[in-house]
């Protein structure tokens, strides 16, 4: 089985007057189909950077980048476009939906940078299936204005999942979420890696790094450590055990 992702010796440098920032030091960096890796550090560390860099928006100062067997160096921009399109979905912490569309509209955005091009019927049919899968059926002719905070995060996972990406990418996706939204947002996640989606996502939360299945800690711009989540969280328990203690709570005030 071939990797989605694989960083070879990968460098990133920025030039901000005479004082060259290094802000990846020399990464090498192995996922493979299937995982759901959490990329976690402090602000400088380089994780952002990295981030960037899995997500085509920006390319190394040296080394190799290969997204699904592809050198991403050796591409120009069209064709990196091309390729963030069709492999990669992105989920960021801001939501980034269109005010005046609705959720459905939201979701099939992408869709309409695809070469060759979809149908309409179809686009809609692919927009209402994303919509489902993250459980907003009912809510596709919603604008942004008429969802809670959760049910955003929805709509930017199903836009993110439309084109059927290789990769899933998440930038601090619960950042701006209560707790009990943030467990039902990373059980989606989940269910979708259970299913085969690779899932790659920055977080600095602990406890949201724990639902997933591996964890690479970043310093200085280098990884500084690569390991297994032990004791991982699952949603489906964590929500119930909210319940419970809710519950419990209600019976003795």
């Amino acid at each position: 089985m071939d990797p989605v992702i694989k960083l070879e010796d990968f460098r990133k440098t920025y030039v901000s007057g005479e004082v060259k920032v290094h802000a990846v030091r020399g990464v090498n960096l192995t996922i493979m189909p299937g995982e759901f890796l959490a990329i976690m550090g402090a602000s400088g560390s380089g994780k952002s950077t990295m981030m960037n860099t899995l997500g085509c928006l920006d390319r190394p100062s040296s080394g190799r980048f290969l997204l699904d067997g592809v050198n991403v160096v050796e591409l120009n921009r069209d064709e990196l476009a091309d390729l963030r399109n069709r492999k990669l979905g992105f989920v960021f912490q801001g939501f980034n939906l269109l005010a005046r569309t609705t959720a459905l509209e939201n979701v099939e955005l992408p869709m309409l940078y695809r070469r060759p091009g979809i149908k309409g019927n179809v686009q809609r049919e692919k927009a209402e299936k994303a919509l489902a899968l993250v459980g907003l059926a009912e809510r596709a002719d919603h604008t942004p204005s008429r969802l809670s905070g959760g049910q955003q995060q929805r709509v930017a996972i199903a836009r993110a999942l439309v084109n059927e990406p290789k990769l899933l990418l998440a930038d601090e996706p619960t950042g701006n979420l209560d707790s009990r939204t943030s467990i039902e947002i990373m059980g989606i996640f989940q269910r979708l890696n259970d299913e085969g989606m690779t899932v790659v996502m920055v977080t600095h939360e602990l406890d949201i790094a724990r639902y997933c299945k591996r964890v690479v800690v970043m310093r200085d711009g280098l990884i500084r450590s690569d390991e297994a989540v032990q004791d991982r969280f699952l949603a489906d328990e964590e929500l119930a055990r909210l319940d419970a203690e809710q519950k419990a709570v209600q019976l003795t005030a």
